[in-house]
């Protein structure tokens, strides 16, 4: 269900682009983030900062997207969240005491300092490629095609190539670290 939650924006920007335009995608995209961060409030009576950050992007990028009828924003949007993320687990590794997917994790993990460290490390380094990755797809990828189909080439690498790859990376990154993971005991119930 949670996977679902968090997808939820991304499976109708997907189908709206589809029976639509990216415009129109984009409006949907807003409405559905702002639903899920809402819902998400409601339902544990807080906000994730992550949740907050897409949101504020996704409104700013998209609602100039739509206003100003150019798809170049929305294009940004994922590179500029990911080097948002990027920036937070730099800064929260060199200036906090707590590094930030442990936070995010909220305590339930424990491992040792350098097993933390090398995750945030490899983490930052994967949304920073991955930013890279997305403007290059936007706008540098299939130059001699037209518009509409470097358009629709973006979307299906945002919704099923950025997918895949976080999907993999995370995979990839929790077998790294697995041998140093040790549950709290209150998870162990």
């Amino acid at each position: 269900m949670k996977l679902l939650f968090d997808f939820f924006p991304l499976i109708l920007f997907f189908a709206a682009f589809k029976f639509f335009d990216i415009f129109v995608a984009t409006g949907v995209a807003i409405v559905a983030t702002l639903i899920q961060v809402g819902w998400y409030r409601w339902r544990h009576h807080r906000t994730e900062p992550a949740h907050l950050i897409t949101l504020a992007i996704i409104s700013v990028m998209g609602g100039l997207t739509i206003y100003l009828h150019d798809d170049t924003f929305i294009k940004w949007k994922p590179t500029l969240i990911y080097w948002a993320f990027t920036i937070a687990i730099a800064v929260s590794l060199f200036t906090r005491g707590r590094n930030a997917l442990e936070f995010l994790m909220g305590g339930h993990i424990a491992m040792p300092e350098h097993a933390w460290r090398k995750l945030n490390i490899s983490w930052a380094v994967f949304f920073l490629l991955t930013g890279v990755l997305n403007l290059y797809v936007a706008f540098y990828y299939a130059p001699n095609e037209d518009p509409a189909t470097r358009q629709e080439l973006w979307v299906n690498f945002k919704v099923f190539g950025m997918t895949i790859m976080m999907l993999v990376f995370s995979i990839g990154s929790m077998m790294a670290v697995s041998k140093h993971i040790e549950m709290k005991e209150e998870d162990k119930k």
